[in-house]
């Protein structure tokens, strides 16, 4: 089982991950991992902070000469922001925050522990975090691609703007969301989102959107339909759900499916001239019973608009028991598209850790020499 711990504060000096139980033997381009920093760092309709922040991943253990080695893996990421922030840290002088702004975490964590004050909470329920989620989704993918696995993202919609979106594979779809500002395969759709997006900053308000994560080049036999726990499906919702903002997940076309009748839902098998069996169409989003069917993976995933705006929100002072209104911090006016990039980290960190419980062992050279003596024609 791999697991992974992330730690630090939005303002803070760093942000950490704690990689642990993965396989010795994989090749790890740094580069990837700057590379995936970076794209979740872009995105038309970023706030300051992205000016702020040039992300760079150092691991600092589990990584000997390029290779992993079994041990946990330590990653750290800077804030560039600490200078700003370094001092008012170090005389314990930080703005507090009495105020709770609606759809944040602030109020709820504040009851929970006990707080007078919402910074410690904002601080570290801030989306900043997924940075280091990222850089570890980055192993994962680096990871999967041993067993021919990749993992793309592309945007469908961004407030009322929808794409149209090309005939095309989920590889081409994710091909062309690396070409466009809001990740969206349509130029034309995506002009649309950008002026919507425009017109959001202008009113001092913010979108949310649809965006989706697709695996191909998928191992049949993912997950279990033995234990609920253990359903891919409800892994990678799960996992979906864990990102801020994001409300709504569905694998493949789940809500139109469900207006259908079964006859026009289920997938169908066809035989092809070869004799090999294949699927008539992808609507399980390929999961089946919990498990994976060798289909893409499509996982779509509803972001809600950023709750912190320019635009008052109505709120109420906790310490003096009064009307007020929220209080605007840096923000985004759209992050969807950079929600994306979290998205893929975090279908690929569920998948690759069905791929180590599937295959087993200690190392990649293992686990490969598991998955060929596993193989059975379909």
């Amino acid at each position: 089982m791999i697991r992974l711990l992330t730690s630090g504060e939005s303002h803070g000096p760093c942000l950490v991950a704690i990689i642990d139980g993965f396989p010795a033997g994989v090749e790890i381009d740094r580069d990837t991992i700057v590379r995936d920093l970076a794209r979740r760092q872009r995105g038309y309709g970023r706030g300051g902070r992205m000016q702020i922040e040039r992300d760079r991943a150092s691991i600092l253990s589990g990584v000997i000469r390029g290779q992993t080695t079994g041990a946990p893996i330590a990653l750290q990421i800077p804030n560039r922001d600490w200078e700003n922030w370094q001092a008012l840290w170090a005389s314990e002088s930080l703005p507090s925050v009495t105020v709770p702004r609606p759809g944040h975490a602030d109020f709820a964590g504040m009851m929970k522990f006990g707080f007078s004050d919402a910074r410690p909470i904002l601080e570290r329920a801030s989306a900043r975090e997924t940075a280091a989620r990222v850089a570890a989704g980055s192993l994962a993918k680096q990871l999967l691609a041993v067993f021919g696995v990749q993992v793309g993202s592309y945007v469908t919609s961004i407030g009322t703007a929808e794409a149209d979106l090309p005939n095309e594979s989920q590889v081409r779809l994710a091909a062309l969301a690396e070409e466009s500002p809001v990740r969206c395969p349509d130029s034309e759709s995506a002009r649309l989102m950008m002026a919507a997006i425009d017109q959001a900053r202008t009113d001092g308000d913010a979108l949310g959107g649809v965006f989706v994560v697709a695996a191909t080049g998928q191992i049949i036999g993912l997950g279990s339909y033995t234990q609920w726990d253990r359903r891919l499906d409800a892994q990678l919702a799960s996992a979906a759900l864990s990102i801020p903002g994001v409300k709504g997940v569905e694998i493949g076309p789940a809500f139109e499916n469900a207006k259908l009748l079964s006859t026009q839902v289920q997938d169908g098998f066809v035989v092809d001239p070869d004799g090999q069996i294949q699927r008539s169409a992808n609507r399980a989003g390929g999961v089946e019973g919990g498990v994976s069917n060798g289909e893409p993976i499509v996982v779509r995933m509803a972001m809600k608009p950023i709750p912190t705006t320019r635009a008052a929100q109505a709120s109420a002072d906790l310490i003096e028991r009064r009307a007020a209104t929220s209080r605007y911090q840096r923000s985004d006016t759209c992050a969807v598209a950079a929600a994306s990039i979290v998205g893929e980290a975090m279908v690929a960190w569920t998948i690759a850790g069905a791929v180590c419980e599937k295959l087993g062992g200690d190392s990649v050279s293992e686990m490969i020499r598991h998955q060929e003596m596993g193989k059975h024609d379909v």
